[in-house]
Order: structure tokens, then C-alpha cells, then sequence
């Protein structure tokens, strides 16, 4: 089965000691998993092209003149130590899903691309969705050049190194017409489907994606001995960050919504240095927008009165999937297919916003666990999520 073999072929790629991944944008890792997509579009005949921002599309059938067509697929990049999971299914499924198209003989009215957009969970240069932000241009090109990561690097600089040419860097109206409908499979990254009825909740629709957005945190203090200066004399930097971190969950749970601090840098970074800086990043989210906003705003208060800076990086309102498209994929499922909100950002919800009729499949995950070597599904979901994509298909492109 071409699902097994394909998920074989990426298991090892990026896999770190610890079980998870660690495939970023523009290392070795991720171009090992361009070629390994490039591969299989090409072993199926498809057209293999790229956007202005690198995203790939693998084309059954030709959208400049037959008009838009029905795009599947994710992204193949994680987070530190990710799970297997999030992002290679949606692609290696679609994948399959058009292997099983073809091998019942259907032939598209329209026509079909698997897409592999780049980093999207933007864990090298901080903002999530980067490949789909820049073509639809919800993030301008000079912004995104300019993103850095942990070591310094531009992602200007890191494109330049996969000898790519960061020019080329823009909004992409031309890949965006080809879209009629895109339609994204993705693990559960939660418990909804798993604490429903078993045998008829392996796949679900998704409605919509929760407000979200990350901000960057700076917090001052001076550098002295750990073990020569009094504390009434020290200005500790990780005091600071300690009573912000405090802040961000009480004011979550005061407004019924999630936040987390998940990345935190220290200055100078001695074991026995007082920190002089702390470069802290926040995560909030929630199903009410102002409750999120709400939520922040405590915490910019604490970090002003600590002398400190907040700046949002990255904001994303209240994203609904295409109502009439989702309701066809439910239609094609079944009526009982589960309706589900999600707390994930996605490339589904950018196109969305940018006007893109999108809609969301999402296979159950067991554990409800993501983000994490212990995000997992089962095979047998797995498949049942790749016949639930393979019937959109088969519906969409009729």
C-alpha cells in the first residue's frame, strides 16, 4: 500500500534522540523532504512547480486551463522534538488519496495538486504559516527576509545558503488562482474525536480556527555574580520572567482561554551569572477573540511595569472554513461525521482568510496529544482519513 511505504520513507528523516522531529525550514533536514516530494510527484507524472515562496505543487491536470482546481495536502515541517504526525499525514494521504483515485480509473472533471507548504509551524523564524502568509500576502516579503532564527541567521541568509533566491519572495496571485477549493487532512491535536463514539468518530469536518496569535517579550535586569551579590542588590532578569509566566496563566484562566510561554532565551546565559536580559515568546489562543486580547493586555501590563517590552509577532482573528464546503464534505461523509473547532493554526485557515473556499479533515488522535514524540494515530484511522479524503476528492472534482 502506497500510505505505508511513503510514511516508511519519512520516518526517518529529522528524527532526533529524543523519538520527536526537528525538520526545519531551510536546513538539510527540510531539503531532504522537498526532494522526497519532488520524488513522488514525479514517479506519478504530476507537474511539479513552485511558488514565490517556495511552497511546492504537484498538479494532476493543468489549472491554467482548466480552470481552478481541488488542492489536498499540509506541510512536512515540526516543531522541536515534534510528533510524526502533524503535517506529513495531510500529505502523505493525499498522496495516497490520489493514488486510490487512480487506480479506481476516475477521471477528474477538474484538475487535482497535492501541495507541501514550507514552514508553517514556524519554529526556526518564529511565525507559523510563513509559506502560505507570504503568497497571499498576509506577511510581506521584507518582513519575512528579515525573521531570524535562534542563531542569528535571516531567513534571507538561510535561503541564500539552500541556494535559493530570496528576490524571487512575494505575493503569489498567479498560484492563488489556481485554487478552486483546498481541502487539508491533519491529526486531531486534541481529545474531541477520541472521547466521542468510537465507531463512527475516526474522522471529523472542521468548522473553524480559534483566534491566536504569539508576542515577543523583552525583560531587562544586570548582570552581576550569582555568588557575591545580595539579593536585595540584584536586578534578575528571570525574576521577571518567572512573574510574567505567572501572569499569562492566571489571566488564561480568569478569561477561559489557553496561553504559554514555550520559548524563553537568558542573557549572558552563565550558570553563575545573574541574567541581564530575558527575550521571552507568549502563545495565546481561545475561542473568544477578546477574551485572548484580554488575556494579553495583563500581561503587557506586568511586563511595563517591570520595564519591559511586548510586541505582537503574529495575530489571526476568528477563522471560519467555507460553510457550503464544509457541509459538502459532511454531505459526501456521512450525517453523523463530527463538526469540530480547532485551537491549531493551519495553512487551511490563512488561505481561508485570504478568501480561498478551504475546509478541514481532521483524524482521531488517541492520546489528543501534538506537539510531542507521543502524537500519534492509529493506522487503521490513518487509512479510514485517507478514503474520507479520496470521496471529497472524488465529489469536489467530478
Amino acid at each position: 500500500m502506497s500510505f505505508d511505504r511513503m510514511w516508511a520513507d519519512l520516518a526517518p528523516v529529522g528524527r532526533a534522540t529524543t523519538g520527536g522531529y526537528r525538520r526545519y525550514a531551510w536546513t538539510a533536514e527540510d531539503h531532504t523532504l522537498r526532494e522526497w516530494f519532488a520524488g513522488e510527484a514525479v514517479a506519478r507524472g504530476l507537474g511539479l512547480v513552485e511558488d514565490r515562496m517556495g511552497n511546492q505543487w504537484a498538479w494532476w491536470g493543468d489549472p491554467d486551463a482548466d480552470g481552478p482546481g481541488v488542492v489536498i495536502g499540509s506541510h512536512l515541517d515540526s516543531v522541536p522534538d515534534g510528533g510524526a504526525y502533524d503535517g506529513p499525514l495531510g500529505v502523505v494521504s493525499a498522496f495516497a488519496a490520489l493514488d486510490a483515485l487512480r487506480d479506481s480509473g476516475f477521471r477528474p472533471a477538474r484538475p487535482i495538486a497535492v501541495v507541501n507548504f514550507g514552514d508553517e509551524e514556524g519554529a526556526r523564524f518564529g511565525v507559523a504559516c510563513a509559506g502560505s502568509r507570504v503568497i497571499t500576502g498576509a506577511m510581506t516579503a521584507d518582513r519575512a527576509l528579515g525573521l531570524t532564527d535562534g542563531d542569528g541567521v535571516t531567513m534571507a541568509e538561510a535561503l541564500r545558503h539552500a541556494g535559493r533566491a530570496p528576490e524571487t519572495l512575494g505575493r503569489d496571485d498567479e498560484t492563488l488562482r489556481r485554487i478552486g477549493q483546498f481541502v487539508e487532512l491533519h491529526v486531531e491535536q486534541g481529545r474531541a474525536l477520541a472521547d466521542l463514539d468510537p465507531a463512527t468518530s475516526a474522522v471529523a469536518v472542521g468548522t473553524d480556527i480559534w483566534p491566536h496569535g504569539r508576542w515577543r517579550l523583552d525583560l531587562p535586569g544586570t548582570a552581576n555574580h550569582a555568588g557575591t551579590t545580595a539579593l536585595a542588590d540584584r536586578q534578575d532578569a528571570m525574576l521577571s520572567a518567572a512573574q510574567v509566566v505567572l501572569e499569562a496563566r492566571s489571566a488564561a484562566v480568569a478569561g477561559g482561554c489557553v496561553a504559554t510561554t514555550g520559548k524563553v532565551e537568558v542573557e549572558p546565559g552563565g550558570v553563575n551569572a545573574i541574567p541581564s536580559h530575558v527575550r521571552l515568546w507568549l502563545d495565546a489562543r481561545g475561542a473568544d477573540q477578546n477574551a485572548v486580547r484580554a488575556t494579553v493586555s495583563a500581561v503587557a501590563e506586568v511586563v511595563h511595569r517591570l520595564g519591559g517590552t511586548l510586541r505582537e509577532e503574529s495575530w489571526t482573528d476568528t477563522t471560519r472554513f467555507d460553510t457550503d464546503l464544509a457541509g459538502r464534505l459532511r454531505t459526501a461523509l456521512g450525517a453523523d461525521t463530527p463538526m469540530l473547532g480547532t485551537g491549531a493554526g493551519h495553512d487551511a485557515g490563512v488561505l481561508a482568510t485570504a478568501g480561498t473556499p478551504t475546509a478541514m479533515l481532521f483524524v482521531r488522535n488517541p492520546t489528543g496529544v501534538s506537539h510531542s514524540p507521543a502524537e500519534f494515530a492509529e493506522r487503521d484511522d490513518c487509512l479510514r482519513g485517507v478514503d474520507a479524503l479520496t470521496t471529497v476528492v472524488r465529489d469536489l472534482a467530478s
